[in-house]
């Protein structure tokens, strides 16, 4: 019954899994009123015994199997159990493509949302996050649970409602986006967001690791500058690499030499090119990183006159979304593109402490192993590796390297043809745009069929039809990376998907375009195709509804049985060919990646086959290979178009690799570092505006505030003896009529009681006169000033740690540790715009002479 191997240490769950079968056999005989109000039950269970929730977890997951199967028709595996008890208990499941882990996440993400707090699923896009939510809606239905779903198309005034659903899927991106907005917005019925309970994140490795290098920002636009990047762009082409430049690949960075800092200055007619007072120093680096680092077709397209990131990881284009800094400014002035606005940063949070606020946080992905160590230290998560459903038997042979690029990629086009002639299915995945097409144009030469999948509009929009092809017989598929694509390869092809594809088609492509190119006459009557090409006009005619629905579900179930039939053929000869064939045609960064690639092939025991196609002028062996390897391959002395397979050259590529997962992993454990320092100023900020958004009765906070400020300003005026103008400042402030000199013979705490009495008598005449205006303005007035002057010096704070980032790494030629300089530095800043904040609201409420028209 359990296919779990004797040594494993998930063994310690076999009993739970034995309780959770035999209570799936009883629920089995329960009628879909009854299974519905299962979930009535387990509440009440569960607030019997304090909220605790693996006091349930065998009923509530016995309950969700059951569901499952009267929804989709499918039996859960033992090991897909197994990942959802290892989810509950806040870790992450490893679990290889194809395993299901969809369904994995319904059974922790149920148990949880029993407690009556929001459970989120957090997709790496748009596409993942509906097409998972529509599946939980069909299960969860039986249940009686609400599922919502959050995606950049939602609309602002319906998110509330989908964020107060049992259950939300959402983007990582739209998830930290809201929660910044929520954290500016100026009324407390603007918050679309609860408080964060658990969050089970598909792809956790591609969120928390590949995108934790990135913050999350939400930008205001400053005034347009075009011409600094225009005459950057200009200088940036009169310099010359390694003269007047030197280009750092590892960190992407560019740093300027003698001579090209005396060559700006001339052509600048400047004196000092770092002088603070000029700024064409940030310019000019921009404009050097946009024309050696930043690459059109790898790292952005160009679309309808503009720039579009396209994210590394994923292939995926990023519309909305700009490079800040003005670096995508540097950009658009070397594409000539209308130049728009900087931005300016008014809120920003890392991954790392976006996730750390949930009480309970899991994750799923099929390749995490490598970076176990990253997920403890920071996110406090194991990593368990969770048996496949059948034994793995993918192939994965040794690297073919090649001395040079040309050889390499002639190498991959051949073997494409040698696939494509044997009718064996084949996926080759590519590190970018342009490589991508590079090799598509060379398999046009040869007259090999293909499909091309990668971030340009074009492709973009046939992604599910190529994805669901890409196993069937003699299909060669290119891609750029894989990560994140969300639909498995299945050998033969997807009977289900395919059907749906085919109506979808019929319906709405020209008359016999189709028809003619899918082989459809051979499973329909071109009475039923017709019926298909005419379902929209059927459609909005009542009369024929019900008629019309009846007929769909026969063509349905038609074109699924044969599909069913000729795909389980098709299979059986995949499998005898080898199955699905993998080609990697550059290493990546990160083992992890690679891996993400090869698990393509092998799915739930198929057979498949992988294999990476290198050269020694790819980056991963140009920028961390060192000169170990090129002295290897000179004493080889081998032909230029014979790969070579060496176990020596493989280590090396090996740490190579581990080297760069190393160099990132520095990056982003700084990163994460140094926002720790803002994260904890930004969460006392964030929770003085809510505090503030939900009082009904804010005169306390603002006298708090002025009672603080007295407090800072007469420790002033003593520590000073008495011999400055504070006194005559803190009357000013408070708007009070008083002889200081009165004061001036009195002790610290006689002057502080008397001013805080004097404070409370200005201070009620204050509302008594605003009130006579208009009842209630006082209260508005001290609501639109806190939150105005928070937000205000929250935003110019962020800039100056900013500053105080770039800057502070000088510190360490003076023996200082940066990190500890940094947090106090910022200390410092802290505090003084919280006395910042108090003293202009002190002002600004004290001071106002209000005119109302009525």
């Amino acid at each position: 019954m359990l296919k779990l191997f004797t040594n494993n240490p998930i063994n310690r769950h076999k009993k739970t899994l034995i309780s959770i079968n035999k209570e799936y056999e009883n629920l089995k005989k329960y009628s879909n009123t009854q299974l519905e109000k299962q979930t009535e039950v387990l509440r009440l269970k569960l607030l019997n015994n304090n909220l605790d929730t693996n006091t349930i977890l065998i009923e509530a997951f016995a309950t969700i199997k059951e569901a499952i199967f009267r929804a989709l028709h499918l039996t859960l595996f033992d090991v897909q159990i197994l990942g959802g008890i290892i989810l509950n208990q806040n870790n992450i499941a490893e679990m290889k493509t194809g395993e299901g882990k969809t369904l994995v996440a319904l059974l922790p993400a149920y148990l949880n949302c029993l407690t009556g707090e929001g459970v989120h699923i957090i997709t790496v896009n748009d596409y993942l996050a509906e097409r998972d939510s529509s599946l939980a809606k069909k299960v969860f239905s039986y249940v009686n649970i609400k599922v919502g779903l959050v995606t950049q198309k939602t609309n602002p005034n319906q998110k509330k409602n989908e964020y107060n659903s049992n259950i939300t899927y959402i983007t990582n991106s739209e998830l930290g986006f809201d929660y910044l907005k929520d954290n500016m917005t100026i009324h407390k019925n603007n918050i679309v967001q609860r408080n964060f309970y658990y969050a089970i994140i598909d792809e956790v490795d591609s969120i928390l690791i590949d995108e934790a290098r990135t913050p999350l920002i939400i930008s205001g636009i400053t005034e347009i500058k075009n011409q600094p990047y225009l005459e950057a762009n200009k200088i940036s082409n009169l310099l010359s690499n390694k003269i007047h430049y030197k280009i750092d690949e590892k960190s992407k960075s560019i740093i300027l030499t003698d001579q090209g800092i005396s060559q700006c200055e001339e052509i600048l007619k400047i004196k000092n090119l770092y002088d603070t007072q000029n700024h064409w120093i940030k310019y000019i680096l921009n404009a050097l990183k946009a024309k050696e680092l930043f690459l059109k077709n790898k790292d952005y397209i160009t679309k309808n006159n503009q720039v579009i990131i396209v994210d590394e990881f994923t292939g995926r284009i990023m519309d909305g979304r700009r490079w800040s800094d003005g670096l995508h400014q540097s950009i658009e002035a070397k594409e000539n593109i209308k130049i728009e606005a900087e931005n300016k940063t008014l809120a920003s949070i890392t991954y790392q402490n976006l996730f750390l606020l949930y009480n309970k946080l899991a994750g799923m992905t099929g390749t995490a192993k490598t970076e176990e160590n990253e997920f403890l230290n920071i996110y406090k998560m194991n990593v368990v590796n969770i048996p496949t459903n059948k034994k793995c038997i993918r192939k994965d042979l040794s690297d073919l390297v090649y001395k040079d690029e040309y050889n390499k990629w002639q190498s991959i086009a051949n073997e494409c043809l040698d696939m494509y002639n044997m009718k064996r299915p084949t996926l080759i995945g590519t590190t970018s745009i342009q490589k991508s097409e590079l090799l598509s144009d060379m398999l046009k030469e040869m007259k090999v069929p293909h499909s091309l999948l990668n971030a340009k509009p074009e492709n973009v929009s046939k992604e599910a039809e190529i994805i669901l092809q890409a196993g069937q017989k003699g299909s060669i598929t290119i891609s750029t990376n894989m990560a994140g694509r969300g639909t498995d390869i299945i050998l033969g092809g997807n009977p289900e998907k395919t059907t749906e594809l085919t109506i979808e088609k019929l319906g709405s492509e020209s008359k016999n375009k189709y028809v003619n190119n899918n082989n459809i006459k051979d499973i329909l009557s071109e009475d039923e195709i017709k019926y298909l090409q005419n379902k929209n006009k059927l459609q909005n005619n009542i009369k024929t509804s019900l008629r019309y629905i009846s007929k769909i579900k026969n063509i349905e179930a038609k074109l699924r049985t044969k599909y069913t039939n000729l795909f389980k053929k098709e299979k059986e000869e995949i499998l005898k060919l080898g199955g699905l064939y993998v080609i990697g045609t550059e290493r990546h960064e990160s083992r992890r990646i690679d891996n993400q690639l090869r698990g393509r092939a092998g799915r739930q025991g198929d057979q498949g086959t992988s294999r990476f196609f290198l050269s020694l002028q790819d980056n991963l062996f140009r920028i961390f290979g060192g000169n170990n390897i090129e002295k290897l391959v000179t004493k080889l002395n081998i032909d230029d178009a014979i790969p070579i397979e060496s176990i020596l050259l493989t280590k090396s590529l090996n740490s190579a690799q581990k080297k760069v997962e190393a160099y990132f992993y520095d990056i982003r454990k700084q990163l994460y570092e140094y926002d720790d320092v803002i994260h904890n100023q930004r969460k006392a900020i964030y929770n003085e505006r809510k505090k503030i958004l939900n009082a009904t009765f804010t005169r306390d906070c603002i006298l708090e505030y002025a009672e603080y400020t007295i407090e800072e300003m007469l420790t002033i005026y003593i520590k000073t003896n008495k011999e400055n103008n504070t006194l005559k400042q803190i009357i000013k402030l408070l708007n009070i009529k008083n002889n200081t000199q009165n004061l001036s013979t009195m002790n610290f705490n006689e002057i502080k009681y008397y001013l805080n009495e004097q404070l409370r008598i200005s201070y009620d005449l204050k509302e008594i006169y605003l009130e006579q205006l208009r009842p209630g303005l006082i209260r508005q007035l001290e609501k639109y000033y806190l939150l105005q002057q928070i937000d205000q010096a929250w935003q110019e704070h962020i800039e100056k740690m900013n500053l105080l980032k770039e800057y502070i790494g000088w510190r360490s030629y003076g023996q200082q540790d940066p990190l500890i300089e940094y947090k106090n530095e910022a200390f410092h800043l802290f505090i003084n715009m919280i006395i910042y904040i108090r003293q202009t609201v002190v002002y600004l409420i004290m001071r106002s002479r209000l005119i109302v028209d009525v």
